[in-house]
């Protein structure tokens, strides 16, 4: 059988084993050194936006900090984007918080403005206004920050701006990331760059991600002993895993370019497929990594075909794929927390499919892909 071509694996440049080894020569593979202050020191100059970056163990960690640090405490309310994986909204239900959860809007698939708005609006008149607001960018594709931001500031709520899925993404050629308040970065091993697992904050002052930090190493007060005089957490990253995560910022932009290939790959294949829909920017303002390409099947048009006879037929060639996001609301785990919005995302959950997207795709991958598209619509 043909080797597995996956949905999104890491992809390594070269350069990363010389950092590590560094690291391994020097000693240096506590969660300190001069790996985690360079790799920093590489995000806040591709960011480019008089940023601080704090470079802790996941993305997931990443946001629970950035929540403590707004003040969100247990009983308060966070609004979240629904259509999103789960490490969005966990770290609201860790801080004993809500999650009230958004619809999407049909061009991004991210957090729709209007229900955002409705959804302040009932949370204040129900008198508990939300503490914070945690913003997607889904698949890399940016949110409209414009509107999102301008909603967050008429009500002065903080916006976190979940960038997990987008270092490389722009939305009117400011970089994914350093929109909100608070923004947060991945390097999960399915990532755009990946340092097999990490994350990011990405902070407005140098105060600021000196707090997270002080946070994420258990909140060791300065003292000769070990004092904590506040609760800390084992989040910051490893000498080692900065590293690669050092190696992949090298090849970050050739990743961007290689991940667009991909979705202009998928653009060309459908435009000769009825019924086949590939989630692309709405227009000049967005600039999307492509992190992830997807597209929306609708059932009606290709003789009955859904994405999920899709995803077993690519299943059987040896080619993952899979359904987009399941929407927070529609979770077990948060059946019984507030939603805002129509069905949008419901919609895009029942009818998406995320196809294969890694930058180390070569031309026999995409034959092979070409190939078992053409068995599924074109018999």
């Amino acid at each position: 059988m043909n080797k597995k071509i996956w949905l999104s694996s890491p992809h390594m440049g070269g350069t990363e084993q010389n950092y590590v080894k560094e690291a391994f020569d020097t000693n240096w593979v506590a969660p300190l050194g001069p790996n985690v202050n360079g790799f920093e020191l590489d995000l806040e100059t591709y960011l480019n936006n008089n940023v601080f970056v704090g470079a802790l163990s996941s993305g997931t960690a990443a946001i629970h900090l950035g929540l403590i640090l707004l003040g969100v405490k247990a009983g308060d309310e966070v609004i979240c984007q629904s259509m999103t994986f789960s490490a969005s909204a966990n770290p609201i239900k860790y801080q004993g918080a809500t999650p009230v959860f958004i619809d999407s809007e049909e061009n991004t698939w991210n957090l729709c403005p209007k229900a955002l708005e409705e959804a302040i609006v009932d949370r204040i008149a129900k008198g508990n206004k939300p503490k914070a607001i945690i913003a997607v960018h889904l698949y890399g594709m940016p949110f409209n920050a414009e509107a999102i931001l301008a909603v967050a500031s008429k009500y002065q709520i903080p916006v976190i701006e979940d960038s997990a899925e987008a270092l490389g993404s722009t939305y009117k050629n400011q970089k994914c990331g350093t929109f909100g308040d608070l923004g947060i970065l991945s390097f999960n091993g399915n990532k755009i760059i990946t340092t097999s697992g990490g994350g990011a904050l990405v902070a407005k002052t140098k105060e600021i991600k000196e707090k997270a930090v002080f946070f994420a190493t258990q909140s060791r007060d300065h003292a000769p002993h070990y004092q904590h005089s506040e609760i800390g957490y084992n989040y910051r990253m490893s000498n080692i895993v900065a590293g690669i995560g050092r190696g992949q910022m090298e090849v970050l932009d050739e990743h961007v370019t290689l991940r667009r290939a991909m979705h202009d790959f998928y653009v060309n294949y459908f435009e000769g497929i009825t019924g086949v829909i590939v989630f692309t920017e709405p227009n000049a303002d967005y600039y999307s990594n492509h992190w992830l390409s997807a597209i929306l099947v609708n059932p009606e048009q290709t003789g009955g075909k859904t994405s999920d006879d899709l995803r077993l037929a690519l299943d059987a060639a040896n080619i993952e794929s899979r359904p987009l996001w399941k929407p927070m609301h529609l979770q077990p785990v948060f059946a019984n927390d507030p939603y805002y919005g129509g069905t949008i995302s419901e919609s895009l959950f029942q009818n998406g499919l995320c196809l294969p997207s890694g930058s180390n795709l070569d031309d026999y991958d995409r034959n092979r892909i070409k190939w078992a598209l053409d068995s599924f619509f074109k018999g």
